[in-house]
């Protein structure tokens, strides 16, 4: 008869665990400000953007960010299901049932791998390993067709299928008690 071992985990799993639970609660803590994180986004970005200047290389890891960020953009802009393969979901005329647009990429989840690309892609810079010797310009201009040709597409597919991938928040109604006064004299 074979008997089962209770086998604890070693020292650097437990480690590699405990800083996974702290992270997580750190990461799940800035949920609420929306504002804030893509602040911190953008920012890590600039500094980014400075370290490729500065440095005056890495333009292959600058490209690889930039693919990776544009395939995000296009999670974040498309529908959870696509009408073209499942059939329409969102609604096409008033009588039917208004249901919000669900994105297959959240909000959330674009902006945590967003951020993480661009912490990875600051780390790479600093191991001269990934700084290829490329033609910066020839990137640039295939970058920028790529972009316009995928953006012009996504944006035929949302006015073909009539969907706004984002919205302001709900709307508000003046309230009857700051706004518009109780009594009429």
């Amino acid at each position: 008869m074979a008997s089962e071992e209770i086998v604890e985990a070693t020292f650097p799993v437990r480690l590699a665990k405990s800083f996974g639970r702290i992270y997580s609660s750190y990461i799940d803590r800035t949920a609420t400000y929306i504002k804030g994180r893509w602040l911190f986004f953008f920012a890590m970005v600039a500094l980014f953007v400075l370290r490729i200047y500065l440095t005056q290389g890495f333009y292959i890891v600058t490209y690889g960010l930039g693919i990776y960020l544009l395939n995000l953009l296009i999670g974040f802009l498309s529908p959870q299901v696509d009408p073209e393969t499942e059939g329409p979901v969102l609604p096409v005329r008033d009588a039917e049932e208004y249901r919000p647009f669900q994105r297959r990429l959240p909000e959330f989840k674009c902006w945590q791998s967003a951020t993480r690309a661009v912490v990875i892609s600051i780390t790479m810079t600093f191991f001269r390993m990934f700084d290829l010797p490329v033609f910066w310009p020839i990137l640039l201009m295939y970058f920028l067709v790529l972009f316009v040709l995928t953006m012009k597409q996504q944006i035929r597919h949302m006015i073909k299928y009539r969907y706004v991938p984002w919205s302001w928040g709900k709307a508000r109604y003046a309230s009857s008690y700051g706004d518009v006064p109780l009594h009429s004299k």
